[in-house]
């Protein structure tokens, strides 16, 4: 069993920057795709960004798209989301996932935007 821990999230105002971690422990490995989704207070879930189990692939929602970069350090079993120029529709939940909606997901940390 795969567990998932996100870390990073934080409140900072528009245009500001934050990391998002998120660290897998327990029957971990290296041959996965891992994603990073959110949820907006009132609204769906929706995909924020994906990197390949090489790392060589990655792939962004448009509304995040060159604002947002995905990482993976898989000696620390560990990705990231690096969010730069932030803004407030970027507020919510944000949770990494391995094997889509069936799969494994954190428990997802607080992005909070101010305008």
């Amino acid at each position: 069993q795969v567990l998932l821990d996100e870390s990073g999230g934080g409140l900072v105002q528009a245009g500001g920057s934050l990391r998002l971690s998120c660290a897998a422990s327990g029957r971990t490995s290296s041959t996965y795709a891992m994603a990073w989704f959110r949820q907006a207070p009132g609204k769906e879930r929706e995909f924020v960004a994906v990197i390949s189990y090489s790392g060589g692939s990655t792939s962004y929602a448009d509304s995040v798209q060159g604002r947002f970069t995905v990482a993976r350090d898989d000696a620390k079993n560990t990705f990231y989301l690096q969010m730069n120029d932030l803004k407030p529709e970027d507020t919510g939940v944000y949770s990494c996932n391995i094997g889509g909606p069936f799969g494994i997901w954190g428990q997802g940390t607080q992005v909070t935007v101010s305008s």
